[in-house]
């Protein structure tokens, strides 16, 4: 049985199945369903190619083209389907649901497969899906905080305590400073960033509380969604107010381990911002080991620059914390006070 179902239904009513995106893997890298394997009708030589026969010559052209390419690869679609689908009961979709799904779902029926669900419109519904789900009202708290304030401890605690929390710079693989990418995976594409946002938000209760870390409109190379981003502007923040030289303790905790050199690649990224001078102190002092005080420095920059985005905000939607030190723990239950 082939059966075409729309994006919701696959995704709303838990069609509990493996699902496949024939898409060529430099359209999958872009974006695809977190949850999807690739198995590429073409590889991204190939789909080039029969693009440009398409443009070029004729649609029958390019069909003829794709199977010169397609059917030297029809028993590996099979065998690779098989270790992803043993029941032989899957999901397959392309870009717009068009014949790449279509034949390769025919072909996974032909060989044995009893249930094949085919993705209307394919890939491009779910982004469209994605796109209106940030639309939605959300119940949100914004977890605010100069830099060093340990604000994504403070989510894992949060979340140990029973509430719905969406680690942002987790997802985006970055830690929102110019020191972020140290330490961390490839970022994704922003396309992709907004998939995972999309998988992790849908799985919580939008009707109940849902944690956010207080962001910029950007995380490194990714863009939080523009609907969502103009609801955490306007939904109360509870800013930890830690002070500088307990948040530089922090700090060094947390980026004393990596190589000198990438922290200062990082203090040169801002040297205009911090101003040469300062800049050229940071890096002394990195030289000489002081830590201590190339977070201080730095932490004068980003505490000017997040003070300032702070004051931006209607102050009626900002609730300050005082706290001695950086702690989860204590931060956590204050937090929960409100």
């Amino acid at each position: 049985m082939i059966k075409r179902i729309p994006i919701e239904l696959y995704i709303n009513e838990h069609i509990n199945v493996p699902i496949i995106d024939v898409r060529s893997p430099g359209e999958f890298k872009q974006g695809h369903i977190p949850s999807a394997f690739n198995i590429p009708l073409f590889s991204n030589d190939e789909r080039a190619k029969v693009g440009t026969v398409y443009k070029q010559k004729s649609k029958e052209a390019a069909i003829e083209l794709g199977y010169t390419f397609v059917n030297p690869k029809l028993n590996l679609f099979i065998e690779e389907s098989q270790k992803i689908a043993p029941q032989k009961t899957v999901a397959v979709h392309c870009w717009r649901g068009g014949m790449r799904s279509e034949a390769f779902a025919n072909h996974l029926h032909e060989n044995g497969f009893e249930k094949v669900y085919v993705i209307e419109k394919g890939y491009k519904a779910f982004r469209n899906y994605v796109l209106s789900f940030f639309e939605t009202k959300f119940n949100l708290k914004i977890l605010g905080g100069y830099t060093g304030s340990g604000k994504t401890d403070v989510l894992k605690v949060l979340i140990d305590k029973g509430e719905q929390v969406i680690d942002l710079e987790g997802l985006a693989n970055h830690k929102g400073s110019a020191f972020g990418a140290i330490g961390e995976k490839e970022q994704p594409t922003t396309e992709h960033f907004e998939n995972n946002l999309f998988f992790n938000m849908q799985a919580l209760d939008t009707k109940k509380t849902i944690w956010l870390e207080d962001e910029s409109l950007n995380i490194g190379k990714v863009i939080i969604p523009k609907a969502l981003f103009l609801q955490m502007r306007n939904h109360m923040v509870y800013f930890i107010d830690i002070p500088v030289v307990e948040r530089a303790k922090y700090l060094v905790q947390t980026y004393g381990l990596f190589e000198k050199s990438k922290l200062e690649e990082s203090i040169l990224r801002i040297t205009k911002r911090l101003g040469h001078e300062k800049a050229q102190m940071a890096i002394n002092a990195l030289n000489s080991g002081d830590l201590q005080t190339v977070a201080e420095i730095t932490l004068k920059y980003y505490d000017k620059a997040y003070l300032g985005g702070l004051e931006k905000r209607d102050q009626s939607t900002v609730t300050k914390i005082p706290l001695k030190t950086v702690d989860e723990e204590i931060s956590a239950n204050a937090l929960l006070q409100f």
